[in-house]
């Protein structure tokens, strides 16, 4: 092509990402071109800026997995789409759909597994590359800034709080109304379940109860663990933890009811990863602690339509892609309520 992009790119982690122009990359087989019209930003953007996991990115990095845009060119082999459709691109680049996990619908463990923004360049740009099947479709009337978002915390709550097995009618705690929390808090009640939040945020918290919150727990201001067992009669039935505190995660597993399922979707990053924790209490009340990944593609054409017609919707601000480092900083502070999404084209 020859033309150029602008794109926010991280040379080493720990430093700041700055807008450069790059080449606008050819699509190979299996590939669509997407000119990105929106990327919201998650917390995982910033653990891989700050260099939080290992392994680290890929670098240099394009941050940004949270991508909505239109096909603006294809690869070889690539069925099924035309210019100008419009979608989506998720943090799951791509899966090898041979291996064991895949087979057992688990490609969101796929060993060789590819992630968009991390292993990949991501939606902080103009444009990318994205692997057509792996890609959500989206109407051509979709909101574009507002179901940036459900593309990783949309996908990744409706999928932890599925593998929590929580049913209708049951209490959930979310715990962590950030981007992740004020979601999952949605989906849970289109789900039909109960819901007790918990965080140390009043303005979180007021947000949860809008989105239909039954019980608010304020874990700076009163014990978590005992308040939310009274407020819902025993514990919780599942829980899902949304936030970046270890403490949290240690509190849910005592949150739960006997039998209770807790799903660990945040991700502390550095020395915060390590879990103290009761054995004895997780066996003699017979507790599930799970893990949960992101979404597989299911999971994903089943969460965003929810939010297609409206059941679950992001609560979102907008930021011009100059302004990427400025919402990192602020998200690094916690003083983002919902979610920040850039706004490219």
């Amino acid at each position: 092509m020859g033309e150029t992009m602008r794109a926010a790119v991280l040379r080493e982690v720990k430093t700041k990402v700055k807008i450069e122009r790059l080449p606008i990359p050819e699509p190979g087989p299996g590939e669509i071109l997407v000119k990105v019209a929106a990327c919201g930003v998650c917390h995982s953007d910033l653990h891989a800026v700050d260099g939080d996991w290992t392994p680290g990115p890929n670098l240099p990095l394009i941050p940004g997995h949270e991508v909505t845009g239109h096909v603006a060119g294809i690869g070889a082999g690539v069925t099924g789409f035309a210019q100008g459709d419009t979608v989506g691109v998720p943090w799951m680049w791509s899966a090898c759909g041979r291996c064991e996990s895949c087979l057992a619908g688990m490609e969101t463990v796929c060993r060789d597994g590819e992630a968009t923004g991390y292993s990949k360049p991501g939606g902080y740009a103009e444009y990318l590359l994205a692997r057509a099947d792996f890609v959500a479709r989206l109407p051509k009337n979709a909101d574009l800034l507002g179901v940036a978002p459900i593309l990783c915390a949309g996908v990744t709550t409706y999928r932890g709080l599925k593998r929590s097995n929580a049913r209708p009618g049951q209490w959930m705690a979310v715990l962590g109304i950030g981007g992740l929390g004020h979601i999952a808090v949605q989906y849970a009640v289109a789900m039909g379940m109960r819901v007790a939040a918990v965080d140390i945020d009043p303005k979180k918290l007021a947000l949860a109860k809008k989105l239909g919150a039954e019980v608010l727990v304020d874990a700076r201001q009163e014990k978590p663990v005992s308040a939310l067992r009274k407020a819902t009669g025993g514990g919780a039935h599942g829980a899902v933890v949304a936030a970046v505190a270890t403490q949290a995660f240690e509190q849910s597993i005592g949150m739960l009811r006997p039998g209770g399922t807790v799903v660990f979707l945040g991700l502390p990053g550095g020395k915060a990863d390590e879990l103290r924790t009761s054995i004895a209490a997780i066996s003699g009340r017979e507790l599930s602690v799970r893990g949960s990944s992101v979404g597989t593609r299911l999971d994903l054409e089943e969460a965003v339509a929810f939010a297609l017609r409206g059941t679950v919707a992001a609560k979102i601000e907008t930021a011009p892609l100059a302004r990427a480092n400025d919402v990192l900083d602020r998200m690094r502070q916690g003083k983002i309520v919902g979610r920040v999404v850039l706004k490219i084209a």
